[in-house]
C-alpha cells in the first residue's frame, strides 16, 4: 500500500520552457507513460478558467479506467495540479523549478493516490515512483532527440517456428485427421503453391462437402468449386488464355468472381483487379497499360469497358449475357473439359490498383504467400477460425477485400457474398446465415450504426465474433459507439496494398486507445523514421515504416516504394505510444506549415467526428495568404441536426490549439468516396466538385 504522500524530485538537463511543451500538454502523456492509454482535452486551461481533460488508462489486466481531470492550479511554465472530478481528494502536482545552468527540477507529488481507484490500494510507493520515473525519462529522451532503437532486422525478426505452428493450432488449421486426407492436403499445396489454386484444392482435399461459397446464386461446396473451376481453366484454355496473357476482373463480390480468380491463378494468368468506380476513360488506360488479353466483367460495367482494343477478349460472367456472341463464364464452363492441369511454370500475379484517391490508379504486384507464416501473422492479432462464416463486404477488387479471401483459405471459411453492400441487408445476412466474421471498410459500420436502432434490432447479430475494418481510419467515436451496439468485436487492420499488414488492434486496445491503429503481429516491424531515415525519439511524430514477408513486389510502371532498413514507406506519418501502440496521424502529404506551426488534419477530424450533430467529417489544408496555409473543414450534418461555423470552430478552440481551428467551414450532404469508402481530399479542393454538391 502507497503513502499518502509519494514524492519525486528528479533534475534534467533540459531548461524549464522547453520541458512545459510536454508537461503542459496532458494531451501528449500517452506516448511517455505507461498505461495512460488515452487523454483528450475538454476545455483549454487559461489563467481564467481551469483546464478540463477527459483521461484513460489501461494497466495490462483488461480493466479500462477513465477520469475527468480538471486543473486545480495552472501556472503556463510553472505548475498544473489534477484533480479528478468530481472531488475525491486526491490530486498530482507537476512542479517545474530553475536548476540552474539550462537544467530544470521536476518535482512530482502524488498525493492520497489510493484514492484515485480501487487497485490502487495495492500499489506501493517504490511501483509509483519507477512509473513516474521511466515517463521523465522517456520525455528526456524524446527532448534531447535520442533515437529510439531500430527493430531488429527482418531475418532476426522471423517468426518462430514454434509460434507459427501454436497459432496455427489454435486457429484450428493444424488439426488431426486422417492420413489420406493430409496427404491430398499436402499434395495440393505440393502442386499450386498458397496460390488461390492451392489454397481451395487444399481446402477441398480436407472439407470437400463443406460450403465454400454462399451468394445471391446459392450454395457451392469446396469440390464444386475445384470441378468447376478446372473445367473454367480448361475453357479459358481452349480460348487462348495462358500465362503470357494478362486477363482484367472487374465484377463484384459474387462466387463468379472467385471463380474466375482461382481459375486464372491455375493457368498461371497475371490479373488485374478492376475497380468498380473507375471511369471507362480510365479502364481504357489501364488495358493498354497493361496489355490486357482479355476482361472478365459484369454485364452493368459494359458501358465502361466498350472502349477497349478490338483485340480484347470480353466474357460476361452473368449466368445468361444480354450480349450476342459473348461468351459467358457459365458457358465456357459447360463446354470445359474435366481433364487435370498441369500446374504452371510460375504462379500467376494479382495486381491491386491503388486507391486513386490523389489521381490515376496504378497497378500494385501482390507476392504470393510463401506458406501458411502469412496467415499465422494476421492470426496472431485478429483469432479467426477454422469453419468461420466469413461475410467479405469490403470489395474483393481491393486489398482488404483480397487479403480475407486469402486468409479464408486455410480456414477453410464458408464466404457469404453480397453483390453490393446494404447495411440492412448485411445485418439480415448475418442472422440468416449465422456469420462469424465480417469484413468492411469504415463507412460500411458508419452506415450500420447509422440505422435506427428499431432497425438493428430486427436482426440476431449475436453470432459475430469478429468485425474486421482496414482500407481508411476509423473515427474514435465510431469505434466507441460500434462496440459499445455490437460488442467488443471490432478489430482495426492498419497496412497498405504496398505493405500488406503493419498494425492490428484488438478490442482491449480499442477501448483503451479508440483512434490507435494497434500494434504489430506475429513477424512483422515497424518503426518511425525521419526524412533522412533516421530513427525518431520516443513520442515523436515521424514516417510509418514497415517490415514484413509481405511487401508488394513494386508497381507494374516500374516504380516502387522508398526503403530503409529493410523497410518500407507506408506514406502515412505517425508515433507511438509508451505501450507500443501505433498511431497514425494523416498521409504524409496531408501535413501544412501555417504561421510556421506543422499541423495535421486527423486531430481536427477526431475532435469534430465527436460532436453528436456531425454525421462525417474531412479536413484538409488550403493556400492562406497571411499563414502559407490553413485548414479548411467539410462537414457533413446529421438528418434533423442543426450547426453553424461559428458552433464548429468554438468547438475545436476548446479542444485543440489555435493554429488546428479550421478557418473555413463547408456544410455538404455528402463527402466525395472512391468505390473502397475512402474520402478522396482532392476533390474537396476543386471548386467544380462542391458546386455540384
Amino acid at each position: 500500500m502507497s503513502a499518502d504522500c509519494v514524492v519525486l524530485t528528479v533534475v534534467v538537463d533540459h531548461p524549464r520552457v522547453t520541458l512545459w511543451k510536454v508537461i503542459g500538454d496532458p494531451e501528449l502523456y500517452p506516448r511517455f507513460f505507461r498505461g495512460i492509454s488515452f487523454c483528450q482535452c475538454v476545455e483549454v486551461p487559461t489563467l481564467a478558467r481551469p483546464g478540463r481533460y477527459h483521461l484513460r488508462a489501461s494497466f495490462g489486466d483488461g480493466d479500462i479506467l477513465d477520469h475527468a481531470l480538471t486543473t486545480m492550479i495552472y501556472r503556463a511554465g510553472e505548475q498544473v495540479v489534477f484533480a479528478s472530478e468530481p472531488d475525491t481528494g486526491a490530486w498530482v502536482s507537476i512542479k517545474l523549478l530553475d536548476g540552474g545552468a539550462g537544467r530544470t527540477e521536476v518535482k512530482i507529488v502524488f498525493f492520497r493516490p489510493s484514492l484515485q481507484h480501487d487497485r490502487a490500494s495495492n500499489w506501493h510507493d517504490s511501483q509509483i515512483l519507477a512509473w513516474a520515473r521511466d515517463g521523465l525519462q522517456r520525455i528526456v529522451r524524446y527532448l534531447s532527440r535520442t533515437p529510439e532503437l531500430l527493430p531488429r532486422n527482418r531475418k532476426d525478426l522471423m517468426a518462430p517456428p514454434l509460434k507459427v505452428a501454436k497459432t496455427l493450432i489454435k486457429a484450428g488449421i493444424i488439426a488431426p485427421t486422417g492420413p489420406a486426407k493430409v496427404v491430398r492436403q499436402l499434395r495440393a499445396l505440393a502442386t499450386w503453391g498458397a496460390t488461390l489454386a492451392g489454397g481451395y484444392a487444399a481446402a477441398a482435399a480436407r472439407s470437400p462437402k463443406d460450403v465454400a461459397i454462399v451468394d445471391e446464386l446459392g450454395e457451392r461446396t469446396f469440390t464444386d468449386v475445384i470441378e468447376r473451376t478446372t473445367r473454367l481453366a480448361n475453357g479459358l484454355a481452349d480460348r487462348g488464355i495462358g500465362a503470357d496473357r494478362p486477363v482484367g476482373v472487374l465484377a463484384r463480390n459474387h462466387g463468379t468472381m472467385i471463380e474466375t480468380l482461382i481459375a486464372c491463378s491455375k493457368l498461371g494468368v497475371d490479373v488485374v483487379l478492376l475497380n468498380t468506380g473507375l471511369s471507362a476513360q480510365q479502364v481504357e488506360d489501364i488495358g493498354i497499360r497493361h496489355k490486357l488479353d482479355a476482361v472478365i466483367s459484369d454485364d452493368e460495367f459494359d458501358g465502361i469497358v466498350e472502349y477497349l482494343p478490338e483485340r480484347t477478349f470480353r466474357i460476361s460472367t452473368a449466368a445468361h449475357s444480354t450480349h450476342t456472341g459473348r461468351p459467358t463464364i457459365e458457358k465456357i464452363i459447360s463446354e470445359g473439359a474435366d481433364t487435370a492441369i498441369k500446374s504452371p511454370e510460375k504462379p500467376g500475379r494479382l495486381i491491386v490498383l491503388t486507391s486513386g484517391t490523389t489521381g490515376t490508379p496504378k497497378g500494385a504486384r501482390r507476392p504470393t504467400p510463401k506458406g501458411l507464416g502469412e496467415a499465422a501473422s494476421v492470426l496472431s492479432r485478429i483469432p479467426l477460425k477454422v469453419g468461420d462464416r466469413m461475410l467479405i463486404a469490403a470489395p474483393l477488387f481491393h486489398s482488404w477485400g483480397l487479403a480475407a479471401l486469402q486468409l479464408s483459405m486455410p480456414l477453410r471459411s464458408t464466404l457469404v457474398l453480397r453483390n453490393k453492400f446494404d447495411a440492412e441487408d448485411t445485418l439480415a445476412a448475418i442472422a440468416e446465415h449465422k456469420v462469424t466474421t465480417l469484413f468492411a471498410v469504415p463507412i460500411m459500420l458508419q452506415r450500420i450504426l447509422n440505422l435506427p436502432a428499431h432497425v438493428r434490432a430486427r436482426y440476431d447479430t449475436s453470432s459475430l465474433r469478429i468485425v474486421a475494418s482496414s482500407g481508411s481510419a476509423l473515427s474514435g467515436s465510431m469505434v466507441t459507439a460500434f462496440m459499445d451496439t455490437f460488442g467488443d468485436v471490432l478489430y482495426n487492420f492498419y497496412g497498405s496494398t504496398e505493405v500488406s499488414w503493419a498494425t492490428i488492434a484488438d478490442p482491449a486496445d480499442l477501448r483503451a486507445a479508440p483512434t490507435t491503429a494497434g500494434r504489430p503481429p506475429l513477424g512483422t516491424r515497424v518503426a518511425i523514421l525521419g526524412s533522412n531515415g533516421e530513427p525518431m525519439p520516443p513520442g515523436s511524430v515521424g514516417r510509418i515504416f514497415v517490415g514484413n514477408d509481405m511487401l508488394f513486389d513494386g508497381y507494374t510502371d516500374g516504380g516502387g516504394r522508398k526503403i530503409e532498413h529493410d523497410m518500407m514507406e507506408t506514406g502515412d506519418t505517425g508515433f507511438t505510444d509508451a505501450d507500443g501502440r501505433l498511431f497514425v496521424s494523416g498521409r504524409d502529404d496531408e501535413m501544412i506549415i501555417s504561421g510556421g506551426e506543422n499541423v495535421f488534419p486527423r486531430p481536427v477530424e477526431e475532435v469534430l467526428a465527436a460532436l453528436p450533430q456531425v454525421e462525417e467529417v474531412a479536413v484538409v489544408g488550403v493556400p492562406d495568404a497571411e499563414y502559407g496555409q490553413r485548414l479548411a473543414a467539410y462537414v457533413v450534418v446529421r438528418e434533423g441536426a442543426r450547426l453553424d461555423e461559428d458552433a464548429v470552430r468554438a468547438y475545436v478552440h476548446q479542444r485543440l490549439a489555435r493554429f488546428s481551428v479550421p478557418r473555413d467551414v463547408t456544410f455538404l450532404e455528402a463527402l466525395p468516396r472512391n468505390q473502397t469508402g475512402k474520402v478522396v481530399k482532392r476533390l474537396l479542393t476543386e471548386g467544380d466538385w462542391i458546386d455540384q454538391h
